[in-house]
């Protein structure tokens, strides 16, 4: 799983909403993500972690098999709670190396195509309409957004596409 802190998304009345999400790094789907108009804290960070595992694979203690979890290096993301909860739940906290975010491409990318595909498309006069969009926006990137590196279809077909029968 790779996550990362979504950056800012500018609204018109100048309010600034800051997004952290949880990805699949097989399939590109969207497991989870936090919003907040105050810095992405570790208590957020902690809530996505239980949110994508239990998106993923339903209300676990812990996963049977360790997963990797990468994140940057933000603070949320390096605190001892946070990592203690993650090897607890059974991810193993990765981060990419400092001031090198091609290192985490998968996520970069998707922080691009989220702001090229929807943020700049919408309205987004609020902080209020900004956090009722975004599971709108993630809801159609996992169902209908095809993406190159899956043949062309969205995390959802490609993974329907596996399913055997």
């Amino acid at each position: 799983m790779a996550t990362k802190v979504g950056g800012e998304i500018g609204c018109d009345n100048g309010e600034k909403v800051r997004v952290a999400f949880a990805l699949d790094c097989c399939d590109r789907e969207v497991l989870g993500h936090v919003a907040t108009t105050e810095g992405i804290k570790g208590e957020d960070v902690q809530d996505l972690m239980i949110t994508a595992v239990e998106y993923r694979f339903g209300p676990v203690n812990r996963l049977p098999q360790t997963i990797e979890w990468l994140s940057d290096n933000g603070s949320g993301y390096i605190a001892h709670e946070t990592k203690s909860l993650a090897r607890a739940m059974g991810l193993e906290p990765r981060t990419t190396p400092v001031q090198s975010p091609q290192s985490n491409g998968m996520a970069e990318a998707f922080v691009r195509t989220i702001k090229r595909d929807y943020v700049r498309v919408s309205p987004i006069p609020d902080a209020r309409t900004v956090m009722e969009s975004l599971p709108l926006w993630f809801e159609h990137y996992n169902s209908l957004h095809p993406h190159k590196a899956l043949g062309h279809r969205s995390p959802r077909e490609f993974i329907a596409s596996r399913q055997p029968g």
